[in-house]
């Protein structure tokens, strides 16, 4: 498993807390489709990077997954999803790529987010979906710990919430440590290498890989399901 398929997990345990979970999907699918709206794209086939609760909704002929575990993939496909698993060595292309939760983040150095951003968009032949938060005007104590999200489902009660390690050298590098409490129960995930990325750095390093067009879309924000800050939704698209 990778670093973003262990937290992706994590995300898919509060989605299975959760007792609305239509409205999750709903409200995750949404997003992807004002994306979609916007180019007026065809969707025949789309790649989620980890686990997304928009993927037990979406119709297209072809859905494949990758950085989720085994585990989340199995449960997928009892859910009735045809859902293939991305072979990285499959020369292919996909209309859609949905990589959100910060995905592009979790990165050791600048080389290996390159090499990630790079991925994406060989994988994608229109469109790249994905979220980042806004590091250049990040509030300080957005820096110390994600705000916590509580999730009450059947008498119990489950708060996440992360702690963010931040390089004594590196000022762009931290570590988030990932807490999942209920009752006198606690569990935490991770470590995670983290990298921050710039809009502008996004920007520049997809079009290096080929894309022709960087927008952050002003009127849609993402949050996660293990934390209440907002991210926000970028697109990148390719020429057809």
């Amino acid at each position: 498993m990778t670093e973003f398929s262990k937290y992706s997990d994590v995300i898919f345990d509060a989605f299975c807390l959760h007792n609305k979970r239509k409205e999750i999907i709903d409200r995750k699918h949404e997003i992807i489709d004002k994306v979609v709206e916007f180019y007026n794209a065809a969707v025949d086939s789309v790649l989620f990077v980890g686990f997304n609760p928009a993927i037990l909704s979406f119709k297209a002929n072809e859905i494949y997954v990758t950085e989720v575990s085994d585990t989340v993939l199995t449960w997928i496909r009892a859910q009735g999803i045809d859902a293939k698993e991305l072979n990285y060595s499959e020369p292919r292309k996909f209309d859609i790529v949905v990589a959100f939760d910060e995905y592009l983040t979790f990165a050791a150095d600048e080389q290996q987010q390159k090499s990630m951003i790079d991925s994406l968009c060989k994988f994608s032949s229109n469109l790249i979906i994905t979220t980042v938060k806004d590091y250049k005007n990040q509030d300080f104590k957005d820096r110390e710990y994600s705000q916590p999200a509580i999730i009450k489902s059947n008498n119990q009660v489950t708060a996440f919430t992360e702690i963010h390690d931040w390089d004594q050298k590196d000022k762009n590098l931290w570590r988030t440590a990932l807490y999942q409490l209920s009752g006198a129960n606690a569990k935490c995930r991770g470590e995670f290498d983290r990298r921050t990325l710039f809009f502008k750095q996004l920007a520049k390093f997809t079009m290096d890989s080929g894309a022709t067009n960087f927008l952050i879309h002003k009127n849609l924000m993402y949050k996660s399901l293990i934390k209440k800050n907002y991210e926000h939704v970028i697109s990148v698209s390719f020429e057809q």
